[in-house]
């Protein structure tokens, strides 16, 4: 199974954020969206959780 990335580097924010989170796609979604609510003030729920998954990214392959 391919590995999913959350970099909050990509997007911007007050914090200037440089977490990123790597791991199966459903553990990235879940600590993703709690980052995003207790650092960056979002409100949790599904459609966090959607916007979440929508910009993961796979995993470069290690070489």
């Amino acid at each position: 199974m391919t590995r999913k990335i959350a970099d909050c580097r990509k997007y911007p924010s007050e914090s200037n954020c440089s977490l990123t989170i790597a791991g199966e796609e459903e553990e990235v979604v879940r600590a993703a969206s709690e980052h995003a609510v207790s650092v960056h003030q979002h409100t949790d729920g599904p459609e966090l959780r959607e916007q979440v998954r929508a910009t993961l990214e796979d995993e470069p392959a290690s070489t």
